[in-house]
């Protein structure tokens, strides 16, 4: 079967009745999904097993910490070179640059081996600088390949596709590091990741450069716009509290299930069975969804994970850490796809007809890992390590942290924000 027929059937099957024509995907939004699962199965199978790789190293938490406090914080000024190398060329080319940084990344992690801690800040600054890369470009691109009408379906198929990759990577790499000695099994698993991240690169030549002659980078004025958009800024605020939650949940969860199975494997199998439960929960999504709904959902998620991470103020026991994890599973994909459809929304009511598009994903990308750095840092300040009752505190209060969404995200002003800029845009 040749690219092109699978591609076509693919696009059948997401675009089929009763599927409303406006709401099927176009030929670019299906590329998008299938680089978007190339990638991920490389990154499910090495970012998975990056923390635990320094964590067998060094057994050290407050290491894993500041890798990830350094990542994050590296994450957004990447973005906004990102932003600027976008604007000026493509968002393809920033697109294609961060999936091979990203592969150059794990190179370097092979080829340095066991000597991973003594450089894990530059490690940090450079799993940063491409994965912001990589995200700036794959943002804007969401943005171009989707449409008001059939957004909220793309994202949650892109959940789907998503997290399907990320079913077979964790499993696979489990096994392949419980087979082989020491910590072979990670090289091994990371030669995996950079091969995908290569042929991610190759299908993204499938889609083409955007010809503009819009080139101007607006960032410098991001304050103005914050200033007379309340709704874009409150959306904003959203994300730095939406970090605080993820920033510990992108790191810590692998951890805690090592510690209480010590076994790679299992952690991959564990790992194939959250990853299952989110690509039903967003298949569901994709089905069911609502625009209108978007604070129903969060408040329902928030509510269902706080219940699940209070049983890790009980102990913090493979019990409590599958109970909380399957949970968070089912929720998440409810609160990132209703942040994110969200707030492509109000991109398109921002001023210069959608040319701040890349302005927006950089500034959405500064508070998203503001968020995470600041709960990150209040974790290692009050957690010294993995048996201190400050953990479970600090991601129950981070998990409750969550409602205050529900004051940033306001669909019903956006609605009517929307209607007012349709109007004016005809008259």
């Amino acid at each position: 079967m040749s690219q092109w027929s699978l591609i076509a059937k693919i696009r059948q099957r997401f675009s089929s009745s009763p599927v409303p024509p406006d709401q099927r995907l176009g030929r670019e939004a299906i590329i998008s999904l299938i680089i978007h699962a190339s990638f991920q199965f490389g990154a499910s199978m090495s970012g998975l097993f990056l923390n635990l790789y320094l964590w067998r190293l060094t057994e050290d938490f407050t290491i894993n910490a500041i890798y990830n406090i350094v990542n994050f914080a590296m994450t957004p000024f990447a973005f906004a070179i990102g932003g600027l190398i976008a604007k000026k060329l493509d968002r393809m080319v920033v697109y294609r640059l961060g999936i091979m940084l990203c592969a150059a990344f794990y190179l370097l992690v092979i080829i340095t081996g066991e000597s991973v801690p003594d450089y894990f800040i530059l490690f940090a600054l450079l799993n940063g600088i491409s994965s912001g890369f990589y995200w700036t470009g794959y943002l804007i691109l969401q943005y171009d390949v989707s449409t008001d009408r059939n957004r909220v379906r793309y994202l949650a198929i892109n959940m789907v596709t998503f997290n399907s990759a990320g079913l077979a990577g964790p499993a696979l790499a489990g096994s392949i590091i419980s087979r082989m000695e020491g910590l072979q099994g990670y090289l091994t698993i990371f030669m995996f990741a950079f091969v995908m991240f290569v042929v991610a690169a190759i299908i993204s030549t499938r889609i083409k450069a955007i010809v503009s002659h819009h080139k101007a980078y607006y960032l410098k004025y991001v304050g103005l716009v914050m200033k007379k958009n309340k709704l874009w800024l409150y959306s904003l605020c959203g994300f730095f509290v939406f970090g605080l939650f993820q920033g510990i949940m992108l790191f810590l969860p692998n951890i805690l299930l090592f510690q209480a199975v010590e076994r790679e494997d299992l952690v991959g199998y564990f790992g194939v069975l959250f990853s299952g439960i989110t690509v039903a929960t967003g298949y569901v999504i994709s089905r069911r969804a609502q625009k209108e709904q978007a604070r129903k959902y969060i408040l329902y998620a928030t509510i269902a994970v706080v219940l699940a991470a209070s049983m890790l103020l009980i102990e913090v026991k493979l019990w409590s850490v599958i109970i909380f994890m399957v949970v968070f599973s089912v929720c998440n994909p409810l609160t990132v796809n209703s942040m994110t459809s969200y707030f492509y929304r109000l991109i398109s009511g921002l001023p210069l007809k959608g040319q701040l598009k890349v302005e927006s994903v950089v500034m959405r990308e500064a508070f998203l890992n503001a968020g995470r750095v600041v709960a990150i840092s209040i974790l290692i300040m009050l957690a010294t390590d993995l048996q201190s009752i400050w953990l479970a505190i600090v991601i129950l209060a981070m998990a409750a942290a969550q409602f205050l969404l529900l004051l940033f995200i306001r669909p019903e002003q956006a609605e009517q924000a929307e209607t007012a800029a349709s109007v004016a845009a005809n008259k």
